[in-house]
């Protein structure tokens, strides 16, 4: 295994479609998957996608951890390849995201609140499971990484992107701006 250098906004690789994995069983899965895990582990955060990691594969990796899981209780370290999300309702929640491929920021994003996804498992496996508030947004969050697309980007109100430093002295309040859906 080996920690894996982390693209950063800007880098070509972040701003296009990953490929589908053609064989998720296949060896290079694993070991790609393995070295996502150690460079998440080295690095912090709850999840990675393969293109953050300078591979455009369909690829992310994400866990909710107790302290963040809220009623839908927390969710192992998962592996999703080829992962498609579906929106169950039109309701949308603003909250606080950071990336690792955009050091020392953080802004608000508008996530819907109620997903299903599915995808495949290292063995092949279809996962299916429907996810609410921070696991939904965790999920939503990575495989946009998928689609070249990263969170600023899907920012209403650019004046919530904040330093993460500067926090310190204190959140701004997160309004509604009017979007159909929000909160």
């Amino acid at each position: 295994m080996a920690i894996l250098k982390i693209a950063r906004m800007g880098h070509p690789v972040l701003r296009r479609p990953a490929e589908p994995v053609a064989d998720p069983t296949a060896p290079e899965i694993s070991r790609l998957v393995a070295d996502m895990l150690e460079t998440l582990a080295d690095a912090g955060g709850v999840g990675l996608a393969a293109p953050q990691v300078h591979v455009p594969l369909r690829v992310v990796i994400f866990e909710v951890p107790p302290h963040r899981a809220g009623e839908g209780g927390p969710v192992p370290m998962t592996c999703l390849i080829n992962p498609v999300i579906e929106p169950l309702e039109e309701e949308k929640a603003l909250g606080w995201e950071a990336c690792l491929s955009v050091p020392g920021l953080t802004g608000v994003v508008p996530r819907w609140r109620h997903i299903r996804y599915r995808g495949l498992t290292l063995s092949g496996e279809t996962i299916e499971r429907e996810a609410r508030d921070f696991h939904a947004r965790v999920v939503q969050h990575e495989c946009d990484h998928l689609d070249g697309t990263l969170y600023p980007q899907r920012m209403t109100d650019l004046s919530l992107l904040s330093f993460v430093e500067e926090m310190k002295h204190g959140a701004p309040p997160i309004q509604a701006t009017g979007m159909p859906g929000e909160d």
